[in-house]
């Protein structure tokens, strides 16, 4: 197959399986077009992160700015299903009730969502609602681009440094259990730090702050499961996000 076309088919397989957007007939449901996807995440996080810029800017037009910024925060998860949504909600109900790691595991296979998952969801929300009403609409949309493209590419890092936890059983992530080539991770870099150009100064303290983040959501995992899970990435996706406007927000002493 030529490298055009097996990429283009990756790209597709990216956008149908982290969005709700279909894709073409011929592009199928492989594994192999799955595993070697990943390296589009960030570029999936691009298409999110525009989609609610969009409808914040358009919202701005017609609604105070608090209305404006719900209405892109709900484009976002239309447009993905509430995948990482999901995956927080599940993520800390499976921490929080579980004991041990095979508690753990267990909870987050379970579709309900508990107490804990509830209400990291809904603070999850309010405190992203806080962070882009506190800024001017056009800053708030270059949040929600920036922010969505780099923690994604925060995932693709913990996923190259973590392995799979779940040893048996089917899983939505399990296509891409396995070694993440470095030029995925290369191409996933320019994607994700691209955007951040545009931001100028708070793109570093949101930067630095979704690092952090990242990598003590990344320990945690290690500690706990000795690895990731398809949750997990989900659950770490938003934190580095809910990181990245703290940080991108923050105001010095």
């Amino acid at each position: 197959m030529p490298a055009a076309r097996r990429e283009l088919i990756r790209l597709f397989a990216a956008i149908q399986f982290f969005t709700c957007l279909p894709a073409p007939a011929w592009v199928g449901h492989s594994e192999e077009h799955l595993r070697g996807a990943i390296h589009y995440l960030p570029a999936i996080g691009l298409l999110v992160g525009c989609t609610g810029a969009a409808a914040l800017l358009l919202g701005s037009l017609f609604w105070p700015p608090l209305v404006a910024v719900v209405a892109s925060i709900v484009a976002t998860i239309l447009l993905t299903g509430a995948l990482h949504e999901d995956g927080l909600a599940d993520a800390m109900d499976g921490f929080g009730g579980g004991r041990t790691r095979d508690q753990a595991l267990t909870i987050m296979k379970d579709p309900r969502i508990g107490v804990f998952g509830a209400l990291a969801l809904g603070l999850a929300l309010l405190l992203k609602v806080a962070c882009l009403q506190a800024v001017v609409p056009a800053r708030a949309a270059l949040l929600l681009v920036c922010g969505h493209a780099l923690t994604r590419f925060g995932v693709v890092v913990l996923m190259s440094c973590l392995p799979y936890a779940r040893e048996t059983g089917a899983s939505r992530a399990r296509p891409f259990a396995q070694d993440v080539p470095g030029l995925s991770i290369a191409v996933a870099a320019l994607a994700a730090i691209a955007p951040l150009t545009l931001l100028g100064t708070p793109a570093l303290g949101g930067a630095g702050a979704a690092a952090v983040v990242g990598g003590l959501w990344g320990l945690y995992l290690r500690r706990r499961l000795g690895g990731y899970t398809g949750d997990s990435m989900g659950a770490g996706q938003q934190l580095m996000e809910l990181g990245f406007y703290l940080g991108a927000i923050a105001r010095g002493p």
